[in-house]
C-alpha cells in the first residue's frame, strides 16, 4: 500500500447515462491540459455510465477510447424496436431497452478481465435487491458497493464487464441483472462513499489522515428542473416520472455538501449546468452532437486551477 507521503487521490464520476459522453470529454480536455493527472489517481469511484467510466480508466482505457463508445454505440445501446415496445404493452411493463447490446460492448471492452486485474483502485455503486441470507432476520435489499481494494471483502474475483452492467442497470431503462440494478438508486454521486471507503481498516489497515485526501467529483451535467406550484395534491401517478429525477438529484446535492464540509478546499467540484430549457435525458442519443458541443465549450480554468494546486 503506497505510504502516507503524499496526497491520496481520488476521482469520483456521477452516473447520468448518455450524459456520460459529457464526462468522457472534460477528462478528455482536463488531460490535454495537465497530461499526466489521470495517472496519479489512487482511487476511482462511478456510478452507472460513471462506473462505466471509472472501470474503463482504470482498465488502461484513455477518455478519448471511452468517448467512442457513447459517440459510436450510443444508439445501439439505446435502440428500442417495434418489438419490444409490443412484447412491453408500448413501455408500460418491462424495460425500455434490452442491455444485450450494452452486455456486447462491455465484453467487447473488458474480455476475461476482473477488478484484481485493473490498474487502478476502483470503488462501483449498484444496489442488490436481495441479498440472499438464509436467515430471514437479515434477508433483504441494500446497496452494494464493489471494489478490489485488498481486505477479505474485495470483490477482485468479479468480471469487470458485469459490475460495469450490475451499476448501469437503470430501473425502468434496463432489465436487472443477477439481481443489480443502477447504483444512482443509492449513490448517484459515490463521492462520499469513496471518501468513507478510506476509513475502512480492511482495505486500509493505516487509514489515510483526512489533510491528505483530495477529491475531484465530476458531474454528468445538471439539468435546470423545477417542479411550479406550491402546495401538490400528488398521488403515485404524479410523482413517479418526476420522483426519480427528483431522488437523483437530491442523493447527489447531499453527497456534495458532505464532501465539501468535510475536506473543504482539498476538495473539487465539476458539475456543468446546462442553459435553461434544455434537455439531455439519460437515453437522449439524438441529443449526442448538442452535447458534444457543449462539453467543447465548458468553463474549465476553475478545474484546471484546483488541479495545479492540489494534485500534486
Amino acid at each position: 500500500m503506497k505510504r502516507h507521503t503524499g496526497p491520496y487521490r481520488i476521482l469520483s464520476l456521477d452516473g447520468g447515462g448518455i450524459r456520460g459522453l459529457l464526462t468522457a470529454i472534460l477528462l478528455e480536455r482536463l488531460e490535454a491540459a495537465v497530461p499526466g493527472w489521470l495517472e496519479k489517481v489512487d482511487l476511482l469511484a462511478g456510478t452507472s455510465t460513471g462506473g462505466i467510466l471509472a472501470l474503463g480508466l482504470a482498465h488502461g482505457l484513455t477518455p478519448s477510447q471511452i468517448r467512442e463508445l457513447y459517440e459510436k454505440q450510443g444508439r445501439e445501446i439505446f435502440d428500442d424496436s417495434w418489438l419490444d415496445n409490443v412484447r412491453d404493452v408500448g413501455r408500460l411493463i418491462g424495460a425500455n431497452y434490452s442491455n444485450r447490446n450494452l452486455a456486447r460492448e462491455l465484453k467487447r471492452r473488458f474480455g476475461e478481465a476482473r477488478l484484481a486485474d485493473l490498474k487502478k483502485s476502483v470503488l462501483i455503486s449498484a444496489f442488490d435487491l436481495d441479498n440472499e441470507k438464509p436467515d430471514p432476520a437479515e434477508r433483504s435489499w441494500a446497496p452494494k458497493f464493489f471494489h478490489n481494494l485488498p481486505g477479505p471483502d474485495s470483490d477482485g474475483a468479479f468480471p469487470v464487464w458485469k459490475v460495469a452492467l450490475y451499476t448501469s442497470a437503470a430501473p425502468t431503462y434496463f432489465p436487472s441483472v443477477d439481481g443489480y440494478i443502477d447504483g444512482g438508486v443509492a449513490a448517484n454521486n459515490p463521492a462520499m462513499a469513496a471518501l468513507a471507503q478510506t476509513r475502512d481498516r480492511r482495505s486500509f489497515p493505516r487509514p489515510w489522515p483526512i489533510e491528505k485526501l483530495v477529491l475531484l467529483s465530476v458531474g454528468t451535467g445538471r439539468l435546470l428542473m423545477r417542479i411550479e406550484g406550491r402546495n401538490l395534491d400528488w398521488g403515485y401517478a404524479q410523482w413517479a416520472r418526476p420522483l426519480i429525477d427528483i431522488l437523483g438529484e437530491g442523493l447527489t446535492g447531499v453527497a456534495d455538501y458532505q464532501c465539501r464540509q468535510i475536506l473543504d478546499k482539498r476538495y473539487h467540484r465539476l458539475a456543468p449546468v446546462f442553459p435553461p430549457g434544455r434537455r439531455f435525458p439519460l437515453d437522449g442519443v439524438k441529443q449526442i452532437p448538442a452535447l458534444v458541443k457543449f462539453a467543447k465549450v465548458v468553463d474549465l480554468k476553475p478545474t484546471l486551477d484546483w488541479l495545479l494546486r492540489q494534485w500534486k
